[in-house]
């Protein structure tokens, strides 16, 4: 079942953003397509500037695609400095794309 996965992480920073999106692409920048992603399974990848930091909403084929990605993610993030959180995951009722 495929699941939405939301970040919202206050006190990131777009440099700290783009630094792990360089290292999950193999240092060719930003992510441009779900082939890039070092797991099969991404459906889906969204990241904006909020007020107060950061926010990512990925949709994945399935919980476990998920949780591979967040293996090769969390040690990334952690070196790039962003703050630790817990990203709320919810399975997708309806999904429409183009």
């Amino acid at each position: 079942m495929a699941i939405i996965a939301i970040f919202d992480q206050p006190g990131m920073t777009q440099a700290q953003y783009e630094q792990a999106a360089n290292k999950v692409n193999s240092g060719r920048g930003l992510v441009k397509s779900p082939a890039d992603w070092p797991v099969p399974g991404l459906i889906s990848h969204i990241s904006a500037p909020t007020p107060n930091g950061w926010y990512v909403a990925d949709i994945w084929e399935s919980e476990e695609a998920f949780r591979r990605f967040g293996d090769i993610i969390l040690p990334i993030l952690r070196e790039a400095g962003a703050p630790e959180v817990e990203p709320k995951i919810y399975p997708i009722f309806n999904l429409v794309t183009s």
